[in-house]
């Protein structure tokens, strides 16, 4: 049996099939919880610790946060090499980039 490649195989689902997989994929990236986020950038808790700074039991009691600063969130996102951005999404489509008041 020839093996095939994952995009070929998706390229022959369904539409309609593409579509909700394309919304699961979607919803999973934008529910990413940090250890999550933390083991996408291929990192343990203690290389993570070393860019944060921090001990590792410090790391993971953060990866178990329900609630954090964002200030705390933005330091995590830029260690591991991103930008922090916060939309505001309204129900009649406008979507507003919120950021911080000047120093």
């Amino acid at each position: 049996m020839p093996r095939m490649k994952f995009k070929q195989l998706r390229d022959e689902l369904p539409e309609e099939i593409r579509r909700k997989l394309d919304r699961e994929k979607q919803k999973t990236i934008e529910e990413l919880p940090i250890n999550r986020l933390r083991e996408s950038r291929h990192l343990t808790q203690e290389q993570f610790a070393e860019l944060l700074g921090m001990a590792q039991p410090n790391v993971s009691r953060l990866e178990r946060q329900t609630d954090m600063h964002l200030s705390t969130l933005e330091h995590i996102v830029e260690a591991l090499g991103g930008k922090l951005e916060i939309r505001a999404n309204f129900p009649d489509g406008e979507t507003v980039r919120l950021s911080r008041p000047a120093a």
